[in-house]
């Protein structure tokens, strides 16, 4: 079972501009090492990697700390809380080995630790305090170790007291870092007030139409209002598509639509001298009107068409109905002596 160790949230970055000797404190009492040294350290929260904004953490919420040296140097992390509480992440009574070498980067709670680490409130601007040094410093009297605890509490006391650890050793031997992050509290967002169909089509590029009115073609995502919606999909050489949807409030509804091919169909035109009844394989179509009879959606292919009046002989061809065309045949019948 994991443990968890409270944090505290920060906010933006603030050093520089201290030119005395000795260790200094900024405004957001940071330690600062006023010396320039080439021995660097940098910390930062795993929402803001890049060190670029202000990142946000709720209340409650887990949080990963990591850090970097240029050099070999032994790494001491603090957590400080806006209200003035400190709390260690490294080392802690997990993590006691705190030297990094060059280049190394480390992130605690690392993968597969049996600790985690939260966010506490109150709701306010915190920060991460990094302070590395060549040589292992004396912190005994500020980190209780065993029991992840810091001896002293309010940001300046914690200072104050990391400046006298850091005075025996020379001055371009050690540095410090800040990364900040703000502590704020959960709001429930309000349920969204649209809902979502997405449309496929197969084959793709059917035309889509919401109420006869197209919004493009598919694949597509509609966001809409609630409400009951006529669907249909067109794509040429193929039978329309139609559906209903109703849509509610946050909800999602796919819509995935296999067109069938329209069959492509002939026209068939007999011509006869009298007028007579006209049978196509075999089935009945009609009968001539003014010795004429047309015949549309024939389906394509070779067929046998037959020509019946009373008193006169049966007459019968074969024509070739070809898709979207028009297949003419002439019956002429004789009369019966």
């Amino acid at each position: 079972m994991k443990r968890n160790f409270y944090l505290l949230a920060l906010g933006g970055f603030g050093l520089g501009g201290l030119v005395s000797a000795a260790p200094q404190l900024s405004p957001q009492s940071i330690i600062v090492n006023p010396v320039p040294t080439d021995l660097q350290v940098r910390t930062w929260v795993d929402k803001d990697p890049g060190k670029t904004g202000n990142p946000v953490y709720q209340i409650g919420e887990r949080i990963r700390v990591s850090v970097q040296v240029n050099q070999d140097a032994y790494v001491y992390l603090f957590s400080v809380h806006s209200n003035g509480d400190i709390a260690p992440i490294l080392p802690n009574a997990f993590e006691r080995d705190n030297f990094l070498r060059a280049g190394q980067t480390r992130t605690f709670p690392p993968q597969g630790a049996n600790y985690e680490f939260k966010v506490e409130g109150p709701e306010g601007q915190d920060r991460v305090l990094a302070i590395a040094s060549r040589r292992p410093l004396d912190m005994s009297n500020i980190i209780d170790v065993a029991n992840s605890a810091v001896r002293v509490q309010g940001a300046d006391n914690l200072s104050r007291a990391l400046s006298i650890v850091v005075t025996p050793i020379p001055q371009q031997d050690w540095v410090s870092n800040v990364a900040f992050f703000v502590v704020g509290r959960l709001q429930t967002p309000p349920p969204p007030s649209t809902g979502f169909v997405g449309v496929s089509s197969f084959p793709q590029g059917a035309q889509v139409l919401l109420n006869g009115r197209s919004v493009g073609n598919a694949p597509i995502n509609l966001t809409l209002n609630p409400g009951t919606y006529t669907l249909e999909l067109r794509l040429a050489g193929y039978d329309p598509y139609r559906t209903t949807v109703q849509v509610r409030s946050g909800e999602s509804i796919n819509i995935n639509a296999t067109l069938n091919r329209t069959p492509m169909t002939g026209r068939l035109e007999v011509l006869t001298n009298v007028e007579a009844r006209i049978f196509v394989n075999g089935s009945e179509v009609g009968s001539t009107t003014g010795n004429f009879f047309r015949l549309d959606n024939t389906n394509p292919g070779r067929v046998q068409v037959v020509a019946i009046a009373p008193g006169y002989r049966v007459a019968v061809a074969e024509v070739t109905i070809n898709p979207g065309q028009t297949s003419p045949v002439q019956l002429n019948l004789s009369r019966i002596p």
